[in-house]
């Protein structure tokens, strides 16, 4: 089959290669030139796991093309939409320019019978419109919503073996049809038994920020009662452990730490509150505030135990952070606790060298004014705190007792809870984690 792919970031490029490797001929159209010819060349702006071997071979193939002349997607039976869905600045509502911008570049072209399925994340209603301004240029197209549910660094494997697929639709003389091209569309990840869903419109926009919004809960509240060990002695890891074991709630997401970040937690449940509240249902979100809130002042915390462990005052006091990037197998660093933490320990006056294995350039881009070093090696020389901020595995499998000869100070807060205590400890490090007191 014929497909287009408009927007080619993370998203895009993952989901074009995909489905060449599924068999498809696709023509990813982006309006970034950079982007355009970078992965023409085999070559993702990103670091994604996976993603340059199947980049690689899709190229190979000659079934997947890059431009930015939109015109080569005419001939697409499928047309998906990947654009990004960014927080409005100065708002919490979700900037839809960039999906409305590729629906006003296809209608000119669309044919009976083409399929636009929408790929971005888009507050609730956003879709129903879209069908609107399909319908009045080709009445047989079928606007439909198949939401994503990547996670960063296993995005192939996501896009390749999902755990559900989902449609969305109207209910009209031409869902059936639209129904059997995205079946072929998805035909490999189909016979292996993923599940499909098939609903309306409105549920198919709701599944993605819904399950974030869920996700987004579960990390608060395990921070919230890490809080909670804090004061009361508790070990909140045994904790997660143990509530974790309850069918019903599960293990994932139950680690305390310095919170959630990246592109689409945070900027997701403000859409959603942001969506709920013009809705007129604001109250039934408002818990998302506080989930939101909760979030935020794990960084503030952060900040305070290195604090604590200078003294009193970061002032001249030299700080040794592990990890830029928001989660680990990324270079991601939107919304990045670990680079807001070592922000806000500079502006305290600390001296803070900051270490990535991915994320240092683009961290470079978006935090200028922070040291940046190669190694944890070098990052630690001389420091008197040494803070875990982004779990890599680089990181979790370090030598304590090395590390011990480089720094000032053996003293390591574990911002992520994935180090183990008593091997620090043997090592005559200080060991300080939120919720492990």
């Amino acid at each position: 089959m014929k497909i287009s792919v408009f927007g080619c970031g993370y998203l895009g490029a993952v989901h074009a290669a995909c489905l060449t490797h599924l068999g498809h001929e696709v023509v990813g159209v982006d309006v970034v030139q950079e982007h355009v010819d970078a992965l023409a060349r085999g070559r993702a702006p990103f670091y994604e796991p996976g993603l340059p071997e199947i980049l690689e071979e899709a190229l190979a193939s000659g079934r997947l093309t890059f431009t930015t002349d939109a015109s080569a997607a005419a001939d697409a039976r499928v047309h998906f939409i990947c654009v990004g869905t960014p927080q409005t600045p100065g708002d919490n509502a979700a900037d839809l320019q960039y999906v409305n911008s590729a629906i006003d570049t296809l209608l000119p072209m669309l044919k009976p019978g083409d399929v636009i399925a929408g790929k971005s994340t888009v507050p609730v209603g956003t879709a129903a419109l879209l069908a609107d301004r399909v319908a009045a240029v080709q009445p047989t197209a079928e606007v439909v919503w198949n939401p994503e549910f990547l996670r960063e660094g296993l995005a192939v494997q996501d896009t390749l073996h999902p755990d559900r697929i989902v449609y969305g639709m109207r209910t009209s003389d031409t869902a059936a049809a639209a129904v059997a091209v995205l079946d072929e569309v998805y035909a490999a990840p189909l016979a292996d038994g993923t599940p499909r869903i098939v609903g309306d419109l409105a549920t198919a926009e709701m599944v993605k920020v819904a399950a974030n919004a869920f996700l987004a809960t579960k990390i608060s509240f395990i921070n919230a009662m890490s809080e909670l060990c804090d004061v009361a002695g508790a070990d909140v890891t045994l904790l997660a452990d143990a509530i974790g074991l309850d069918k019903r709630i599960g293990r994932q997401f139950l680690n305390a730490g310095v919170g959630f970040g990246g592109g689409c937690l945070p900027k997701d449940i403000r859409a959603f509150m942001s969506r709920a509240a013009e809705l007129g249902v604001a109250q039934e979100l408002r818990f998302l505030q506080e989930v939101d809130a909760v979030n935020m002042r794990r960084r503030v915390r952060m900040v305070e135990l290195a604090r604590e462990a200078c003294g009193g005052s970061l002032t001249g006091r030299r700080v040794a952070v592990l990890g830029a990037a928001f989660k680990p197998l990324s270079d991601d660093i939107r919304d990045s606790p670990a680079l807001s933490i070592s922000a806000q320990m500079q502006l305290q006056g600390a001296l803070v060298k900051v270490t990535d294995p991915h994320a240092i350039d683009n961290a470079r881009k978006k935090w200028p004014d922070l040291d940046y070093v190669a190694t944890a090696e070098e990052a630690v020389v001389g420091a008197e705190v040494v803070l875990l901020l982004t779990e890599w595995e680089d990181y979790v499998t370090l030598d304590p007792a090395a590390l011990a000869g480089l720094v000032e100070a053996p003293y390591i807060i574990d911002g992520r809870n994935c180090l183990d205590p008593e091997r620090w400890r043997a090592a005559g490090w200080r060991y300080r984690a939120i919720g492990r007191s």
